[in-house]
């Protein structure tokens, strides 16, 4: 359920490149969103207090503040979707955005069907965190409730920890999480530095739900960041 009282989801801008706001003003300006502005970090922080967005598209390059630290604020008190758009390219530099908590990132220059796209899975996965017990994407059954994993109907046998790694990536669909929050959160701090262990249980994980594990459709690499479960 969206924050507008007419329905459509609030969108939080937040850029200092007026050249940039105002292609994302145009090319969002469908009707489809009630659109928002802020150009610094201070500025952005005020603005999703006041306007409760549903989702916050986010550059990095603020003037006043890193945009990490504008996420890492936000998850103080809120788990509206954020994404990041942002020309900065080097992996530890889209891992330190997701850790502090970023959704997504997109780099810029970006098309905006891509960005469309990634807002209408934001928006379909902080809808499904109100939940539902039973998760389903495409022939993906997960039962949060019963601990029991389905593929077309047929039940699959998942060892303990590729559940609770299973689980922890449909509680986030939609959502890439790295290497380093998935290993902390199922194996503890002392396996950060070895990824090989993630690496094995999702290639097990693979060969379990999908048709073919090399092509995956639900766990989804994010070369040099992490995984995330897809939304279909």
């Amino acid at each position: 359920m969206t924050n507008q009282k007419n329905g459509l989801p609030r969108i939080l801008i937040v850029d200092d490149e007026p050249a940039i706001q105002r292609f994302l003003q145009t090319a969002l300006d469908t009707g489809e969103f009630s659109l928002h502005k802020a150009d610094d970090g201070h500025s952005a922080l005020a603005a999703a207090v006041a306007t409760r967005p549903d989702i916050i598209l986010l550059d990095l390059g603020l003037p006043d503040m890193d945009g990490v630290e504008v996420i890492r604020r936000v998850r103080e008190w809120s788990q509206v979707p954020i994404i990041v758009l942002s020309v900065r390219e080097r992996e530890d530099d889209k891992v330190k955005a997701l850790d502090a908590g970023a959704d997504d990132y997109v780099t810029k220059p970006f098309g905006i069907p891509e960005l469309l796209a990634r807002m209408r899975v934001a928006l379909r996965r902080s809808l499904q965190e109100v939940v539902e017990p039973v998760f389903r994407s495409g022939g993906l059954e997960v039962d949060l409730h019963l601990r029991k994993v389905k593929v077309q109907e047929e039940d699959v046998q998942v060892t303990p920890t590729e559940y609770d790694l299973l689980r922890l990536l449909v509680t986030h669909a939609g959502r890439v999480l790295t290497h380093a929050h998935l290993l902390k959160q199922i194996w503890g701090v002392g396996y950060v530095e070895q990824p090989h262990v993630l690496r094995v249980n999702i290639s097990n994980l693979r060969h379990k739900i999908e048709k073919d594990p090399s092509r995956p459709r639900y766990i989804i690499t994010e070369p040099g960041v992490g995984y995330r479960l897809k939304i279909q």
